[in-house]
């Protein structure tokens, strides 16, 4: 059952394994901040004692964020063991991303801006450029980066929606994907 809880009755986990870059944590805070709905929607999971099993950088954004509450689930029927794996396992990606439908039925910049990391693809240079894809660092796309896009474009077609598509490869992971054009 999901409470509503003071910040300060519950406490960060000394011992939780996962770091967040400082640029992430920017995201996750802007994102709190204009869809605090999320908080609601995925409450951080406490033990008995309240110290938290699940969302230990949500709840370090709240803090900054300086909120008065937050959403709890309360997990206080779970041995040692359980309370372990669930904070690992809580913080494995299992799924994988459709890297197509991501191209082709989202906005790169909105993707970017919820913390996903993706390319960029603009009117301006109507060239593929791929900001790290997935982003796990801060490099910067280089001329030679572009260069090697453009090496490995395919030929363009259609997906039977009359939408027409060209196939690439990420310079940087070498991930296939395709991408609409116009």
């Amino acid at each position: 059952m999901i409470q509503k809880v003071k910040i300060n009755d519950i406490r960060s986990n000394d011992t939780n394994p996962r770091t967040i870059q400082e640029s992430k944590f920017k995201i996750l805070k802007q994102s709190l901040k204009e869809f605090p709905e999320m908080l609601r929607l995925r409450p951080i999971v406490v033990d008995e004692n309240n110290i938290i099993l699940g969302g230990n950088m949500r709840y370090k954004a709240c803090q900054e964020l300086k909120l008065k509450e937050v959403y709890i689930v309360k997990a206080d029927d779970l041995t040692q063991e359980q309370k372990d794996e669930f904070i690992i396992k809580d913080n494995t990606s299992f799924g994988q991303w459709d890297w197509d439908i991501l191209a082709n039925d989202w906005q790169a910049s909105k993707l970017n801006d919820w913390g996903l990391g993706v390319w960029e693809n603009t009117k301006d240079d109507e060239e593929y450029k791929p900001i790290m894809f997935p982003s796990f660092s801060n490099d910067v796309v280089t001329k030679d980066d572009i260069e090697k896009a453009k090496n490995n474009l395919g030929e363009n077609f259609s997906k039977g929606t009359g939408r027409k598509f060209v196939q690439t490869m990420c310079p940087e992971c070498a991930h296939e994907f395709n991408i609409e054009v116009e």
